[in-house]
């Protein structure tokens, strides 16, 4: 059987082979992971639920077994090809786990026999850690859910069955396995011009194996109420925050000619081209700005926010990102490269052009819902992104049950950044619950 790509095929054989095979390719967004991960870039993010009560291990364990069948593209190992990484299924049970270190850390899933995630528990919060080479945040958090769901059914919680959740016990959907970034590839549209390097922060680095998460806990209707007045999103409202906080360090810290400052934006494309994959489905839109010109109000930052995303974030323009992502692998020449090459040269292009094109990230991976009999079960929700050596403030956005979860991932003990977003939000009127993992 052979690794090698083949051209774009129809989009039903494509689901059907994908479902009924052993084995799959990465997709394109994953193909990029196992050839940067290392303890400083672990690709790995995390999603986690906070229950009422205290997490029974062997009740994780039972609701763990009993789901992973569901999500048959995560029980997987990652196996060296000739040409490329790929995906086998496993017929080993992934084992849960107390956390017991920091959160996103290092997973040697390269090593054989381990899985590219893993469940932990602490006290009442039950966490998914996955590597991005698996699938996005969307698919991440349909595994949690229904994990958490099947964890509430088995200790005893009566909740109304419905399609806001993956069962335990039903069949995947073929849909669920493909790769959308093959699916809707155009190989006629132009790719969009390059963007130019950002200002990245220059903070040192914490020791490696340490995470520092900053927490902050609003209400949704506070967070609404004060977007709508402005005219925008709860994302807009919060990049143009993030850009203002930056701005403000930059003129604190007195830095002469700092390059454009950069967010990355990951957009979910299932929004706009509908797909079912559980698999990596976004791509990343950059809305910068230049703080050489001159101080920006925060209202003139949001205008700029909302006029540069919302040109970025058309079917016309994301259907170019999703051309410049998987062109590059199309040539013959490139399927054919032995593995260790396209390691090489993928490790090296990253190094010049990943993340220093991007001063930071906000994700936001929107408001959750649960069955009226489970959300009760349910406390919060929470959001971790993974680390990043260069981008080493990163933002991380979630919604439950009336509150927002914003969280600040960073890979350095200064708090300067988070100390002017969440001052900002308050300036605002809005109340801030801070939550931290630093040791006091």
């Amino acid at each position: 059987m052979s690794l090698l790509d083949t051209p774009v095929q129809s989009r039903e054989k494509m689901k059907r082979q994908d479902a009924d095979k052993s084995w799959y390719r990465l997709d394109n967004a994953g193909k990029l992971f196992p050839s940067i991960t290392s303890t400083r870039i672990s690709t790995v993010f995390r999603v986690s639920a906070t229950l009422v009560a205290p997490v029974d291990k062997s009740l994780l364990q039972d609701a763990l077994d009993a789901v992973i069948p569901r999500f048959p593209y995560f029980q997987v190992t990652l196996k060296r090809g000739l040409f490329w990484y790929y995906f086998e299924r496993s017929h080993e049970q992934p084992r849960v786990e107390e956390e017991i270190f920091y959160p996103c850390m290092f997973l040697m899933y390269k090593k054989r026999g381990v899985f590219p995630f893993r469940v932990l528990y602490f006290n009442r919060r039950i966490s998914l850690e996955i590597s991005h080479s698996v699938t996005d945040g969307t698919g991440a958090l349909e595994f949690l859910k229904s994990l958490v769901a099947e964890y509430a059914r088995i200790a005893g919680v009566s909740f109304a069955r419905d399609d806001t959740i993956c069962h335990a016990g039903d069949e995947p959907d073929p849909e669920e396995f493909e790769d959308s970034f093959r699916a809707y590839y155009q190989k006629n549209i132009p790719q969009p011009h390059q963007v130019s390097r950002a200002y990245l922060f220059p903070f040192e680095l914490l020791p490696k194996g340490e995470y520092s998460i900053v927490t902050g806990i609003m209400k949704t209707e506070e967070i609404l109420e004060v977007s709508k007045r402005h005219g925008a999103t709860v994302t807009h409202y919060f990049t143009a925050l993030y850009f203002d906080a930056v701005q403000q360090y930059l003129k604190v810290s007195g830095e002469k000619n700092p390059s454009p400052v950069v967010l990355n934006v990951p957009v979910n494309l299932r929004r706009l081209f509908p797909s079912r994959t559980m698999r990596n489905f976004f791509v990343s839109i950059t809305p910068s700005l230049d703080f050489r010109l001159g101080h920006f109000s925060f209202e003139e930052i949001l205008a700029q926010v909302k006029h540069a995303m919302g040109m970025m974030a058309t079917t016309q323009y994301l259907r170019q990102l999703i051309c410049r992502n998987v062109k590059p692998e199309m040539p013959l020449m490139v399927r054919l490269m032995p593995l260790y090459v396209k390691k090489l040269v993928t490790r090296l292009i990253f190094r010049e052009f990943g993340e220093k094109n991007n001063t930071s990230s906000i994700s936001n991976l929107g408001n959750i819902i649960l069955p009226d009999g489970l959300a009760p079960f349910v406390e919060r929700f929470e959001f971790y992104p993974p680390p990043g050596k260069q981008n080493v403030v990163k933002i991380g956005i979630v919604s439950y049950a009336g509150k927002v979860y914003v969280t600040f991932g960073s890979l350095t003990e200064d708090k300067i950044i988070e100390r002017y977003f969440f001052r900002k939000i308050r300036k605002m009127g809005i109340r801030v619950k801070i939550e931290t993992n630093a040791l006091v």
